[in-house]
């Protein structure tokens, strides 16, 4: 019998504790690497794009999946505002780009798709979601579509990282197998 059916049809609770400890390990090691990575920047125009949370938001997406991506997404948001390096737009922005990525994965199992729902739910939905976030807390009157362009052009470059990479992984045969040991 498929491994990966026996696992399914014969899951117990023990198992899905190991897959529920695995699956915060890979979360907080890849808040740590977002964080540890977050100064790094390329400079588009006037603005400057920091893609590495975007790359790994389409990550989580895959291999994590909806309710770990958005929680790695917020501890990463977190922890930069802590640090101070990080703004309260980080929290929209990250967080529904994570989640519409990792939903869209789940339903569809398209990487592309994935890459689609990181780049609208940041670059559209999330930078739309930092207008009140910007308005009612750090008192800054803007446009409503002011973030728009910026976040697009954030998470644009991150996507484009993350499908390299994930390129890269899939020609190792890494993909299916850290999705199997996620999962097992």
């Amino acid at each position: 019998m498929n491994n990966k059916v026996y696992a399914t049809i014969h899951r117990t609770p023990q198992g899905d504790q190991r897959i529920k400890i695995k699956k915060l390990a890979v979360s907080g090691m890849l808040a740590a690497f977002t964080v540890a990575l977050s100064g790094f920047s390329i400079p588009i125009g006037a603005s400057r794009c920091f893609p590495i949370q975007h790359l790994v938001n389409v990550l989580a997406g895959i291999f994590l999946g909806p309710v770990y991506g958005v929680s790695m997404a917020f501890c990463t948001s977190l922890i930069r505002n802590l640090m101070g390096t990080g703004s309260l737009l980080a929290f929209p922005g990250s967080m529904v780009g994570a989640f519409l990525g990792a939903y869209l994965y789940k339903k569809t199992g398209r990487v592309s798709l994935t890459c689609l729902g990181e780049i609208i739910g940041t670059g559209f939905i999330g930078a739309t979601l930092c207008y009140p976030v910007s308005a009612l807390f750090m008192g800054k009157d803007v446009g409503l579509f002011f973030f728009v362009v910026p976040f697009l052009m954030s998470t644009v470059c991150g996507t484009i990282l993350a499908a390299f990479l994930l390129v890269i992984l899939r020609r190792l045969g890494l993909v299916s197998y850290l999705t199997r040991q996620m999962n097992e």
